[in-house]
C-alpha cells in the first residue's frame, strides 16, 4: 500500500488512476506540487507514480502521451497523430506570421527584454506585434527597465511553455538550432493537449 496521509490506504495502481483522472479532466497542466495536495500523498510518490504512468503510455505506443509541460503534467496528442486530430473543429492551430514569430523569438531568448530591443534587432517598429503576443498570453509585463523614460520589459509565459510542448526555458533550442529550425513546419507539428475548452476551439491567427 502507498503511505499516503488519508484515512484510507491506497495501493499505487488506485494512485495512478486518481492522477490519471485529474490530469485528463483539467484544462491546463497539473503541477506534482499540486497533485500531492489533492490526493493527500506525499509529492516524491506523486511525482514518481506520474513518471511511471508516463512510461506506461510511452510504451503502449498510442496516440496519447503524458507531458511534462509548463512544470506540470497534461496530455497531449502523440506527435504523428496530430495532423488526423486537426481534423477536428476542436483542435485547429495557432497560427503565427513571420514577425509574430521573430519577436516571440527575441523575447525568449533575450528576456527580460524592451519594445525597443526587439525592433532593434528586427529593424522594424514591433509594436502592434507585441500587443498581439500580449493578447494571446504568450508574453507578459514583467515591470519596468531603470533607465531614462522607464520602458515596459516583457518575458514568456506560462502558456508559452504550453502552446510550444516545453518543461522550461531551458528546453528552448539552441540558438544555433533555433536558426535552422523551418518554423511554419515545427509549429505545424506541434503536440496538442489531448483536451481542448472553448478558446482552444478557434483558430488563432498572430
Amino acid at each position: 500500500m502507498v503511505p499516503c496521509r488519508r484515512r484510507t490506504a491506497l495501493d499505487i495502481t488506485d494512485l495512478k488512476g486518481m492522477l490519471e483522472a485529474m490530469v485528463f479532466v483539467s484544462d491546463v497542466p497539473l503541477k506534482a506540487d499540486r497533485l500531492a495536495e489533492l490526493v493527500a500523498c506525499d509529492r516524491a510518490l506523486v511525482q514518481s507514480a506520474l513518471q511511471e504512468l508516463a512510461e506506461e503510455y510511452h510504451r503502449r505506443d498510442g496516440g496519447i502521451r503524458l507531458a511534462e509541460v509548463a512544470g506540470g503534467y497534461q496530455f497531449r496528442t502523440a506527435a504523428r497523430h496530430v495532423e488526423a486530430v486537426r481534423q477536428l473543429n476542436c483542435s485547429k492551430p495557432f497560427r503565427f506570421s513571420r514577425a509574430a514569430l521573430e519577436s516571440l523569438a527575441i523575447i525568449a531568448y533575450r528576456q527580460p527584454v524592451t519594445r525597443g530591443d526587439v525592433e532593434y534587432l528586427r529593424g522594424v517598429d514591433s509594436g502592434g506585434v507585441i500587443k498581439t503576443l500580449l493578447d494571446k498570453h504568450l508574453i507578459r509585463i514583467l515591470g519596468k527597465k531603470e533607465v531614462a523614460g522607464r520602458p515596459l520589459i516583457y518575458g514568456t509565459t506560462r502558456e508559452f511553455l504550453e502552446v510550444f510542448g516545453l518543461r522550461s526555458l531551458n528546453d528552448l533550442p539552441t540558438l544555433k538550432e533555433f536558426s535552422e529550425i523551418d518554423l511554419d513546419q515545427e509549429i505545424a507539428d506541434l503536440p496538442l493537449p489531448f483536451t481542448a475548452d472553448d478558446q482552444a476551439a478557434e483558430e488563432s491567427s498572430v
